[in-house]
């Protein structure tokens, strides 16, 4: 280990550099950058920490009575960026507003959801984890684990406060208004199989078939930041689930025109005419095969159809497809039995590239009904969804059942490669317009990933209905400034930071703290390239190199 003076512009700076061998060639790893050479001139703290690094070095021949410095800790300071994030969103203000109108609490809510969040957002872990780790934030407050959990039980009850906090923050920050909406829904499972009223077993997305679970329904904006979520019953239909979210957006946030945007497993006829009732519209995907042969027999019909370019960017150039519109009358019983006429454009569009992923989907899955009518023992164990798809049943004149492949129904379905339908009340938005929203709604699917993988929303360690609320909470606190941070970077034109890589830059922001002659200190240690730029686009300066623990301000 040697100190290495590099010049860079005009100025020399010191680092700490550690030499190895790698491949039979030397390399050197910088330990430390201590900062421009001659801001370390005449510096007191580095005169100091000179002498008491000699004084270490030569400890086999000192005399017994020196003090010896403690080992360096690492403290991480970058959670600074998710502070600054925290505070321009008022959270502490709101949770600050709730604590009041709990007496009894004794404790710091913002404080302690803060810390929950920052947790899920750097390095996940159970809240007995975050407790036991919490030391790791430079200068953080410290926390008792029974507040940690107390908070969940208030976070859960506090949830619609802490949204509609969100959504009316944002709206006059940004002076915005809501014109598109994104709407899907995901699984959280459990390790166990305890129902109770919130975890039930249902279709998992996940393939969790064997432990009970909840549903979430997640609205986004056309960002892909939250605005709020509901929880379900695990056994609650996707279908099912898009009534109650729209009531509560239309009850809490008043907004005054929406287009929800959702796939086609929320695609039903009550809940378009629930979407129409509450005054708001629809882009939704359609099933064609399901749609009257009459429409059928117009979509296949070539003429008609006008080129354009897509949404989607394949081998870096947008993808080329055709598109028509068909006006048409959805006619729909609502509740009371009364038929309910919903004016609709159904946009088809055609697609080269679709047609030969379409074609390969289905070959694997007639390949696997093959294989299935080979092993007709595995055919009851078989998803409908599968191979089993283009298998039917004929009955003998000996009254048994065999097996056979539907070859009319892989022929019926061949005729739609390609094709691609979307149902939208909104028939004054021009196609193009139909067909980027609806591209759009990848960036609702990619919260779900951010959640379950990024910010592991599971495993859920809770067992009462209040604390299992409180988690997802949090972890919606975490993902609404992790979707902030992106936001703000992309504004700045930083468009390689996805959340993985903004984990690692913060996590990178450490000190090492040392103690010297009875004084502590933190030291700076190397980060990346993207915590710079992250420090940039928030106007945040990053702490000096060297400095005593009393100066570094939270």
């Amino acid at each position: 280990m040697f100190i290495k003076i590099t010049k860079s512009g005009k100025y020399e700076y010191v680092q700490i550099v550690r030499s190895y061998r790698e491949d039979g060639a030397t390399r050197h790893e910088v330990l430390l950058n201590l900062g421009r050479k001659d801001e370390m001139e005449n510096n007191p703290m580095f005169q100091r920490l000179a002498q008491r690094l000699g004084e270490l070095s030569c400890l086999h021949q000192a005399q017994k009575g020196l003090e010896v410095t403690s080992e360096a800790v690492i403290r991480n300071w970058g959670y600074l960026v998710y502070r600054r994030l925290w505070q321009s969103l008022a959270l502490d203000q709101c949770l600050n507003e709730i604590r009041k109108s709990h007496p009894r609490l004794r404790f710091d809510l913002s404080e302690t959801s803060f810390l929950m969040a920052l947790q899920h957002l750097l390095e996940p872990r159970s809240k007995l984890g975050t407790f036991e780790h919490q030391e790791r934030y430079a200068k953080l407050p410290r926390l008792d684990l029974q507040h940690l959990y107390r908070s969940l039980d208030v976070l859960g009850e506090s949830k619609d406060t802490i949204e509609e906090h969100i959504f009316f923050r944002n709206r006059n920050l940004l002076n915005m208004t809501i014109d598109v909406v994104f709407y899907d829904v995901t699984t959280f499972a459990f390790e166990s199989v305890q129902q109770d009223g919130l975890r039930d077993f249902g279709y998992s997305k996940d393939n969790k078939y064997n432990e009970v679970q909840v549903v979430m329904g997640l609205l986004i904006d056309s960002e892909g930041c939250p605005i709020g979520y509901e929880l379900f019953s695990g056994s609650t239909f996707d279908g099912k689930t898009m009534v109650g979210a729209l009531q509560n957006l239309q009850r809490r946030f008043g907004i005054r025109r929406v287009v929800i945007v959702a796939d086609r497993g929320l695609n039903s006829k009550i809940n378009l005419q629930m979407i129409r009732q509450a005054g708001y519209g629809y882009i939704v995907a359609s099933r064609i095969r399901k749609l009257s042969q009459k429409l059928q027999e117009e979509i296949l019909e070539p003429d008609g159809y006008t080129e354009t370019v897509g949404p989607v960017i394949h081998k870096g150039e947008p993808e080329r497809l055709r598109y028509r519109i068909i006006e048409q009358v959805n006619r729909v019983k609502d509740e009371q039995g009364h038929i309910v006429e919903l004016a609709e454009n159904l946009v088809v569009t055609y697609s080269e590239r679709r047609a030969q992923k379409d074609r390969a989907d289905r070959e694997r899955l007639v390949d696997k009904a093959r294989t299935l009518v080979d092993e007709p023992g595995k055919i009851n164990a078989s998803f409908k969804r599968g191979g089993r798809k283009y298998l039917k049943r004929e009955v003998k004149e000996d009254e048994k059942s065999n097996w056979t492949v539907d070859e009319a129904g892989i022929e019926r379905d061949a005729r739609f490669d390609g094709y691609y339908g979307i149902q939208t009340s909104e028939r004054d938005l021009q196609p193009e317009e139909i067909l980027s929203a609806y591209h759009t709604l990848w960036k609702i699917e990619e919260s779900f990933r951010i959640m379950k993988s990024t910010l592991e929303v599971r495993p859920i360690f809770h067992w009462t209905e209040k604390r299992i609320k409180g988690h997802f909470v949090v972890c919606f606190l975490a993902f609404l400034l992790e979707r902030k941070l992106e936001q703000q970077l992309n504004k700045a034109g930083v468009r390689d930071a996805s959340p993985e890589r903004i984990r690692e830059a913060i996590n990178r922001m450490e000190f090492a703290e040392i103690e010297m002659q009875g004084q502590s200190y933190y030291i700076k240690t190397k980060g990346t390239e993207l915590g710079n730029r992250i420090l940039r686009v928030l106007h945040m300066q990053p702490p000096k190199t060297m400095l005593q623990i009393n100066e570094f301000k939270t």
